[in-house]
């Protein structure tokens, strides 16, 4: 059976999914006191979860790299030339969501919605380029 290739719609539809789903697990839990994530576990699942869902969006709306694995300089390079303010936001949600959230567990909560806030700015930037 093929695989059915998502419209531009569906995948920003996708892409919210898994921040709403990210936002859940902190939410259900990672078990939020004074201000900080308990278990680093689900803090880094949570920190995963919605930084894929902004490569998911930007993966549809940039396309297919080529030849090997996309990195965060391919990401870089395709959002430098078209905004500068989005390309910022990449560079806060992969420092925020991928490094100290997914890998290092980071617990601060300020800092979880940080992140998820540039995760939103990120997938509302692509939702308006792509509205018909």
């Amino acid at each position: 059976m093929a695989k059915q290739e998502l419209s531009m719609q569906d995948s920003v539809r996708e892409a919210k999914r898994y921040l709403d789903n990210a936002k859940e697990i902190l939410r259900d839990k990672a078990r939020k006191e004074d201000g900080y994530y308990q278990d680093s576990k689900y803090v880094k699942m949570a920190g995963h979860t919605a930084y894929t869902g902004v490569l998911f969006a930007l993966d549809k709306y940039f396309g297919k790299k080529g030849k090997g694995r996309k990195d965060v300089d391919w990401y870089k390079q395709n959002l430098s030339p078209h905004d500068k303010k989005v390309l910022h936001s990449f560079l806060t949600a992969y420092q925020v969501l991928h490094l100290d959230m997914a890998y290092d567990g980071a617990g601060s909560a300020d800092l979880a919605k940080l992140g998820m806030q540039e995760a939103e700015r990120i997938i509302d930037w692509v939702e308006t380029r792509t509205a018909a």
